[in-house]
């Protein structure tokens, strides 16, 4: 399956990447470092896209794996003993990283994994609602069957912000260190976010019922069900300790137009950050929630950065 078209990707991450519908424009805050154990702010620039479609970067190998019934494409470039996993935002697949893989290689030295999680790319379709639980099943499970068990650099986009959450809970001596960029955080999931994001999405996933077997239509359906319960829990998720990560936020959030979201956005950054002393507060000036795409020399850097200091 390609990857989601732009025009039904806003809707789509209101739920699962936390973009507000289709609102554009509005004055750029940056976030500051404020009360983070560590914190920097990157200067704006010009904008530099990966090319879109789906696609392997250069040099990657395809490896499909099995789990539960279903098939996942695993992209690997094989380096030292070391992994650098990519996990793609909501509605991307891994072409989100397609021009960032060759020069994270050539940086690091590092193997460097992207894959599709179910129902994106190359991987099959998983029937019902998204859940947390099985993308993080999916992931352990590509690992493991790729002889990946101990010093990976985890780096998580947007949602993959809550698989990165669950998996460092559950696995925290697989992991050296992670970078969250624009990620969802389980402080931003409170009980007064969530119904509002659930009541701004629900005239685009009523529209996509009408048409549910359109791919763009199913993502964000499947995404929808069971939304509030699901972060409700998220909400309760703790990061380990031994974990070092460093959080990037983007100047303008996923919430460009709703200053009121946006700000609960960054805060909800700085109080994740705040909890350890191994913890790294970055703010991307003047950029979007498509940090991977539109800004990778600040992404090389932070996921470099991380690299380094744990090696």
């Amino acid at each position: 399956m390609s990857r989601t078209p732009r025009k039904h990707r806003s809707a789509y991450r209101v739920l699962s990447s936390l973009a507000l519908l289709a609102l554009a424009g509005g004055a750029v805050t940056a976030c500051s470092g404020s009360g983070s154990s560590s914190s920097r702010s990157a200067p704006p620039s010009a904008s530099s896209s990966a090319s879109a479609g789906t696609g392997k970067a250069a040099g990657a190998q395809l490896r499909m794996v099995d789990n539960n019934g279903h098939r996942l494409a695993f992209f690997v470039t094989r380096g030292n003993g070391s992994t650098i996993v990519l996990d793609s935002g909501g509605g991307e697949d891994s072409s989100q990283w397609k021009d960032i893989v060759p020069r994270l290689h050539a940086a690091t030295g590092a193997t460097v994994i992207t894959y599709d999680r179910a129902g994106l790319g190359r991987s099959d379709v998983v029937p019902g609602p998204w859940k947390v639980e099985s993308a993080v099943s999916d992931l352990e499970a590509g690992l493991k069957q790729l002889g990946v068990s101990t010093d990976v650099t985890l780096v998580a986009h947007s949602q993959a912000g809550e698989i990165a959450n669950y998996f460092a809970r559950d696995n925290p001596k697989m992991l050296s260190g992670a970078v969250l960029v624009d990620a969802n955080l389980p402080q931003f999931f409170t009980d007064t976010e969530i119904p509002r994001l659930v009541a701004t999405t629900r005239p685009e996933v009523d529209a996509a019922r009408k048409d549910p077997d359109k791919p763009a239509n199913r993502q964000l359906i499947s995404t929808a069900e069971g939304f509030a319960a699901a972060h409700r829990a998220f909400h309760e998720v703790t990061w380990p300790d031994s974990v070092p990560v460093t959080v990037m936020v983007s100047g303008k959030t996923p919430f460009d137009g709703s200053p009121e979201d946006a700000q609960r956005w960054r805060d909800a950054a700085a109080s994740f950050v705040k909890q350890a002393p191994n913890r790294t507060l970055v703010t991307a000036k003047g950029t979007s929630h498509e940090l991977p795409t539109e800004r990778p020399d600040l992404v090389l850097k932070a996921i470099e950065d991380m690299y380094a200091a744990q090696h």
